[in-house]
């Protein structure tokens, strides 16, 4: 049996490794344990949570969506694309990117989607609206010293370039259009888009987002 790093008082009893870390010699995976044992689960990491009938319902954080799987509520669809899987002293468990509850869920209406850093960047394709190179930043349209609001209709994403050319001017001042005019995007799982700033790849055949 490969070497197994004792778990102390305090200790998490799971910790992320390699699927190549797995080794038929006792060498080999005395070695493989020492490699892996200071690679904890990502601090931050979160799951896509899909209803029975693969619609996405939120983003769990790592450990909430390893007890579903364990208690059977729910299946690995999409597992970590770095191929990690958690042991502990029992049970090894394989880490999920995407899974799936076994029962059906109703999911209440949800309205208007929170605006967030994330979701804007999104929804503008990380481009800036005034001259359509990378983004770096978010302006208000109408400048908030001149009254206007911090919302979908009034932001978008911009190059720090213009952003500092533009600084408390309109449009109307510089001479400067809006190829789109900024709206809130309406797809039914942008809500779910707005609370992650990075989503995982794997995620996006799941995710629809057009109006």
């Amino acid at each position: 049996m490969p070497y197994r790093k004792p778990i102390h008082a305090g200790q998490s009893p799971l910790t992320s490794v390699p699927t190549t870390s797995r080794s038929s010699s006792k060498g080999g995976g005395q070695a493989a344990e020492r490699s892996g044992a200071g690679a904890q689960e990502p601090p931050r990491r979160r799951v896509l949570l899909l209803n029975n009938t693969f619609e996405p319902l939120t983003a769990l954080p790592l450990r909430r969506a390893v007890v579903l799987v364990v208690c059977g509520k729910a299946e690995v669809v999409h597992g970590d694309a770095a191929g990690l899987v958690l042991h502990s002293a029992t049970t090894t468990v394989e880490v999920p990117s995407v899974i799936r509850l076994s029962n059906f869920v109703r999911v209440p209406y949800r309205g208007r989607v929170p605006l967030s850093r994330a979701a804007l960047m999104l929804r503008d394709g990380h481009r800036c609206a005034y001259c359509s190179a990378r983004a770096e930043t978010i302006d208000h349209v109408v400048p908030r010293s001149r009254g206007g609001s911090h919302s979908w209709e009034n932001c978008v994403a911009c190059c720090a370039k213009c952003n500092r050319r533009k600084a408390d001017k309109t449009l109307n001042e510089l001479g400067w259009t809006l190829s789109v005019a900024p709206k809130a995007p309406r797809g039914r799982n942008w809500r779910l888009l707005a609370g992650s700033s990075d989503p995982d790849p794997l995620w996006l055949p799941y995710l629809n987002t057009a109006a």
